[in-house]
């Protein structure tokens, strides 16, 4: 992945100011910054979400300002700052629903639901739950789904302590594979151990 003299605006305001920024196959990066600094919409723009004002990039190959961006998002995983799962459909629901877009069966759905402690959670709406447990969920369908490339976007947030261990899982799993990771946090204490580099975010430029 490469980004060069990418630029990305939200009306008329202005988020990200010529960003330089490189990923390679088995690397895990951290991006930190203060609330506001830009991160989050950087990871928008490498998901292809937001097309950027100006610069360029490729994202697994994929030229992530031609028609052709959204062929990568398939091999993307993104868990955000909002939990993304269809909160009127029950976990496993959820789970089955990636699985099939995926190509995976409804066993590896329940299979990943049990690898995050939540085998007998399954049959409950997501709107019933917790924010802790719907964070589990979409870990459990990124360890499904095997994504080439993974973005953490605050990770840890609303996690209890006995699933944290599941971020650093994610992780290992997808630079072991081959793949890369960028997580985004404010809490470097927590992020700092998971990547072998670290970039700063400061008002929209990459430090």
């Amino acid at each position: 992945m490469q980004l060069d003299g990418v630029a990305a605006r939200v009306g008329s305001m202005t988020i990200l100011r010529d960003v330089n920024f490189g990923l390679e196959p088995g690397e895990a990066v951290g991006l930190f910054g203060a609330n506001g600094a830009g991160k989050t919409t950087l990871l928008r723009v490498i998901a292809t979400l937001m097309r950027p004002a100006a610069g360029t990039g490729t994202v697994l190959g994929v030229d992530i300002t031609g028609p052709e961006r959204s062929q990568v998002r398939p091999r993307v995983g993104l868990i955000g700052h909002t939990p993304g799962l269809y909160p009127e459909l029950t976990l496993a629901e959820n789970l089955q629903f990636a699985a099939q877009i995926a190509g995976h069966s409804d066993e590896s759905a329940a299979n990943a639901l049990a690898s995050v402690g939540l085998a007998g959670a399954g049959d409950r709406r997501v709107d019933a739950c917790s924010h802790g447990m719907q964070r589990r969920a979409e870990f459990a369908r990124e360890m499904m789904r095997a994504p080439t490339l993974l973005l953490l976007d605050e990770p840890h947030t609303a996690l209890d302590p006995a699933a944290v261990e599941l971020v650093g899982h994610l992780v290992e799993r997808t630079i072991g594979s081959g793949g890369g990771v960028i997580v985004v946090s404010h809490d470097k204490e927590r992020a700092a151990p998971l990547v072998q580099r670290t970039a700063e975010l400061t008002d929209g430029s990459l430090q």
